[in-house]
């Protein structure tokens, strides 16, 4: 390491440290993911309302609003490891706490601080990866960091799905604390990243233009269905199919099987931006047909449009994460990116909020209508981006 001015560089060549970050993603969304679908279930369990299980999946994704860019420009300057150590050390809490807490305030705060602490989990080890010297392919590159991210959802639904069946909530909150306890000795070992001093002119630069702009607002849109899947899919399963908690797992983390494998395949196909947004356009089209036919009253179609809903979204998933890198400045892209997480989020805020509350009285499978129709007229509006945008 040396410094040069205000700057201080290090390398950061070591395949290792990336193994590290695939595991610690791997793990965040094993143990965050479990809960983002399954919590509605333990929170019917214990009394709760639809509109009271729609405002803490809203307050989950509120905290990243206020806490993204912050949490993104302390990565581009002072330290990576050190937020990814305390976020780990609060996960650890909320898993023991969460079991104990019945009251709704209490329940919402305890969720406004996981959501602070996905969001600076998913920026931190994320900007530590945007920021490598690893020459490699886009496309492989962020396929495998999607790969890791998806299969870890489906191995945690998988896992949750078993522990909630034969055993209870209690025991999955307890094993996930443990867990993540062997996760942060992990996160000891990482190396820190590049930082620099940058200038707030900087971020507000590579943020208010119009290709940034476009892509915003064509993410939002998208992110919002995420709402959907936090609030009424679990319900939806266990209401229209009868499926108990194994089966429900089995349903939800097959199709995350599915997921990963799509993300996996976009390391195959070099980069080349017009391929990536054939891809990307098919895959949103994609991504809405099957959330719209999952509503089948056959539980085996309905799975079967499940799969390709979610073989769109891991295509989708993967070529974000390109975009995203080749938007920003590696220096500055921990904050910057950071703004677009806040956006995606944003959707899946005001998803959870306006899709919980058509669900629970109405119907809940309205939601997935809606929201799939919604995926379809996004495909329009991206052709309409990438006709007049290069990304």
């Amino acid at each position: 390491m040396f410094i040069d001015g205000a700057i201080k560089y290090k390398d950061y060549k070591d395949t290792n440290s990336l193994r590290k970050i695939h595991f610690i993603n791997f793990s965040r969304r094993l143990t965050i993911t479990t809960i983002f679908f399954l919590i509605p279930l333990y929170l019917l369990q214990i009394g709760y309302k639809g509109w009271q299980i729609g405002v803490i999946n809203s307050l989950f994704a509120f905290a990243p609003l206020l806490f993204a860019f912050p949490t993104g420009w302390i990565n581009d300057r002072f330290s990576i490891k050190g937020v990814i150590q305390g976020s780990l050390i609060i996960l650890i809490l909320f898993f023991l706490l969460i079991g104990f807490i019945r009251k709704f305030i209490l329940m919402s705060l305890i969720f406004l601080i996981l959501g602070f602490v996905n969001n600076a989990l998913d920026i931190s080890a994320n900007s530590l990866y945007y920021k490598d010297d690893i020459d490699m392919d886009l496309n492989k590159k962020f396929g495998l960091l999607n790969f890791w991210l998806s299969i870890g959802m489906a191995i945690g639904v998988l896992i949750g799905g078993l522990l909630t069946h034969y055993m209870n909530f209690h025991t999955l909150f307890n094993l996930y604390a443990l867990y993540v306890f062997f996760v942060l000795i992990v996160a000891f070992r990482l190396k820190e990243g590049h930082y620099h001093i940058i200038p707030f002119s900087k971020y507000k630069l590579s943020l208010l233009n119009k290709k940034t702009i476009l892509f915003s607002l064509l993410i939002f849109v998208l992110t919002l269905h995420w709402g959907v899947e936090g609030t009424v899919f679990s319900p939806f399963l266990k209401e229209y199919f009868h499926l108990n908690n194994l089966q429900l797992a089995l349903y939800i983390s097959i199709s995350l099987f599915a997921l990963s494998f799509a993300s996996l395949t976009i390391c195959l196909l070099k980069h080349n931006p017009r391929v990536n947004e054939r891809i990307f356009l098919f895959s949103m089209f994609l991504s809405g047909f099957g959330h719209i036919f999952m509503v089948w009253d056959n539980v085996l179609i309905s799975f079967l449009f499940r799969v390709i809903h979610e073989i769109g979204d891991g295509f989708l998933a993967a070529l974000i994460f390109v975009y995203i890198s080749r938007l920003f400045e590696k220096k500055s892209i921990g904050g910057s990116s950071g703004i677009l997480i806040a956006v995606m989020t944003l959707g899946q805020m005001v998803g959870a909020l306006i899709f919980s509350y058509i669900g629970y009285t109405i119907g809940l499978q309205y939601p997935f209508i809606i929201s799939g129709v919604l995926l379809i007229a996004n495909t329009f509006f991206g052709y309409y981006i990438f006709k007049n945008q290069e990304y």
